[in-house]
């Protein structure tokens, strides 16, 4: 039998879900753990007062409505991870305002389970909701009357929007309140040869993008590479954050805190890696300012992108410890304090990693420069040497060029999360001249959150494009990181070379739609 820690037990409650109804008072209860079976009912309580079994129903969904003595009575229930369990009271209304309810089960493999947790009745407002079907939102009836709903709404039709070539039922986890789909360009470059440890050979690169001209340059700095032998690929790091934060009476009780976090690192890894099969929890980095303890948790996280991954293992860990440390009083605590910087660009990234740190590199042969892009190794080597001096005036993240476009049209294609972007798009940039006066350049990708499990992964379009790389399911992460690195260093190559030989403009004048 495991046993749950206190907060995390908080969170099977769907906060905000109490309301008075016409068959008396509601709220659920959500799987938040794992898959189990409710084998008995303890019983419920609201502002201290139990409730008759007689007057407790539980709607499973799909018609299947028990009652608590039929749970009893031998009768386990299946409740699998992610199904809401609605709740309801035959008592008379609530008041408005707050009220604590107290919720006891028996369940299979967790045991008794009993937990307080306080929610309010609020005042409903009158206002257009979005159509939702409770047993299941992604049929082909629901999404029409969503569609109607939003043509109706803004009197414009749905004409693109509407047409769609999967199962709606796919896009579950991935989107609510799904109404159609929006279409972006695909287009091909490539072939690219990557020199990885794990990306060996030439492949197509989808990307899915808007811009004129962007296919075509990264075609252009792909062929450049493979006249000089492919792109040397090498993930060097591999780390995913989730950062709480933890508050004291002053900076001692902070300090403490700390010390104690370190000699209890095996318990506390302990809980975090029981919440998944796959997160592993590597270390975690502490940093104290005033009185304030930052937890940095560093985690392996697989194939998958990994951040809901981290987060429910470190709330899991975080929950063990406010519920064992016997230090100084903690005053406050959040799961997250900025300083995992999720969705962000930021230093301690770049210096830390987050995602995958990954590095291209090529020696550019002279001739092959000078034969295919009209300009000289010294010209690029001089251009970056003011290029930096540019992005230390600017205080960017990334003393490159654009590898946020590689980035954005692979990731939109490949089903990664796009606004993992802001901190994918770092980069470091370094170019010498070699004794032969050939042109060395690599770029450090320090925090490229990618993936190829979960998530939109596994959404039909983006699956297609993952699997013309080879890059579908587990164990192919790594492979389709440096291929992006290899992809981001093309681009890298093909726009230095334009803006040094000056055909930057008449490129887009001519491929794009500057006018």
């Amino acid at each position: 039998m495991a046993l749950i820690p206190s907060m995390l037990l908080k969170r099977l409650y769907t906060y905000a879900s109490l309301q008075n109804t016409e068959g008396g008072v509601q709220f659920s209860i959500k799987n938040r753990l794992s898959d189990a079976r409710l084998t008995a009912f303890h019983g419920i309580s609201i502002d201290g007062k139990e409730i008759s079994n007689d007057d407790l129903t539980l709607d499973f969904g799909e018609g299947h409505v028990v009652s608590p003595d039929q749970v009893n009575s031998g009768e386990p229930v299946e409740f699998p991870l992610r199904k809401e369990v609605f709740i309801t009271a035959r008592i008379p209304p609530l008041d408005m305002g707050r009220h604590e309810i107290q919720i006891g089960v028996q369940t299979s493999p967790f045991g008794r389970i009993q937990f307080t947790v306080d929610d309010a009745i609020s005042e409903k407002v009158d206002a257009p909701r979005i159509p939702r079907d409770r047993d299941d939102d992604y049929n082909e009836e629901i999404i029409r009357t969503r569609q109607k709903f939003v043509q109706d709404y803004t009197g414009h039709s749905l004409e693109h929007i509407s047409q769609y070539s999967f199962d709606p039922h796919e896009t579950q986890g991935n989107i609510e309140n799904f109404t159609g789909v929006a279409q972006v360009p695909i287009g091909f470059a490539g072939p690219l040869t990557v020199c990885g440890e794990h990306a060996k050979g030439d492949f197509l690169i989808p990307l899915a993008t808007t811009e004129g001209t962007l296919v075509a340059s990264y075609n252009r700095g792909m062929k450049l590479l493979n006249l000089s032998g492919g792109v040397k690929c090498t993930v060097v790091a591999d780390a995913m954050q989730r950062a709480p934060v933890f508050v004291f009476e002053d900076a001692r009780g902070a300090r403490d805190f700390i010390d104690w976090v370190g000699r209890n690192m095996i318990p506390i890894r302990e809980e975090a890696e029981a919440t998944s099969s796959v997160a592993k929890l590597d270390n975690i980095d502490p940093y104290q300012s005033n009185k304030f303890a930052f937890l940095r948790f560093n985690y392996q996280t697989g194939d998958a992108g990994g951040q809901n991954m981290v987060g429910r293992a470190t709330f899991a860990a975080c929950s063990w410890i406010l519920d064992h440390y016997d230090g100084q009083e903690i005053k406050r605590f959040y799961l997250e304090s900025n300083f995992a910087t999720d969705k962000k660009a930021s230093q301690v990234n770049i210096m830390r990693t987050r995602g995958k740190r990954v590095t291209a590199e090529a020696v550019i042969p002279r001739d092959v420069l000078i034969q295919n892009m009209r300009v000289q190794p010294e010209q690029l080597f001089y251009h970056y040497g003011v290029a930096n001096i540019g992005s230390i005036l600017a205080g960017v993240n990334n003393n490159g060029l654009h590898s946020a476009n590689a980035i954005t049209a692979i990731f939109i294609a490949t089903g990664q999360d796009v606004a993992n972007v802001s901190e994918s798009s770092a980069g470091l940039i370094y170019v010498e001249l070699t004794d032969e006066k050939d042109l060395y350049i690599s770029i450090t990708i320090p925090s490229l959150i990618v993936a190829t499990y979960g998530g939109g992964t596994a959404l039909a379009t983006q699956r297609e494009c993952l699997e013309l790389l080879g890059c579908s399911g587990r164990g192919k992460v790594r492979k389709f990181a440096e291929i992006v690195a290899g992809t981001v260093l093309a681009g890298e190559l093909s726009l230095a070379a334009a803006i040094s030989s000056l055909d930057w403009v008449s490129s887009h004048e001519e491929y794009g739609r500057n006018r």
